[in-house]
């Protein structure tokens, strides 16, 4: 739910000119290749294969995948129990809106 409210603000945001195209463009790219990985990742650890590594997962979250890594979590319930991983994931989502904050309050 989180995940669709997120997304659902951007597009918003991005209707409403608060946010430039290009980076509601990027955001979405970001999120549907977070969403990918966290896909092939979960695939792999059922099938024994080569996994990615969590740091990955981690900075494309901060690079703006986060809405499409929460999805992830949630519809594919990967990752979602692990603590750490979570606090990382969470310290990822709030260092992205903070800067994406002050990317948008630069003149």
């Amino acid at each position: 739910m989180l995940a669709l409210a997120a997304s659902g603000m951007l597009l918003a945001c991005a209707v409403v000119g608060w946010i430039p195209a290009w980076l509601a463009c990027w955001i979405l790219v970001a999120s549907a290749c977070s969403f990918a990985l966290y896909w092939r990742d979960k695939r792999a650890a059922q099938h024994a294969g080569r996994r990615t590594p969590e740091r990955t997962l981690q900075l494309l979250s901060f690079a703006g995948g986060w809405p499409g890594a929460l999805l992830a979590q949630a519809l594919l319930r990967h990752k979602n129990r692990k603590a750490s991983f979570q606090q990382a994931f969470w310290l990822c989502v709030v260092a992205n809106i903070g800067a994406l904050l002050v990317l948008l309050r630069a003149p």
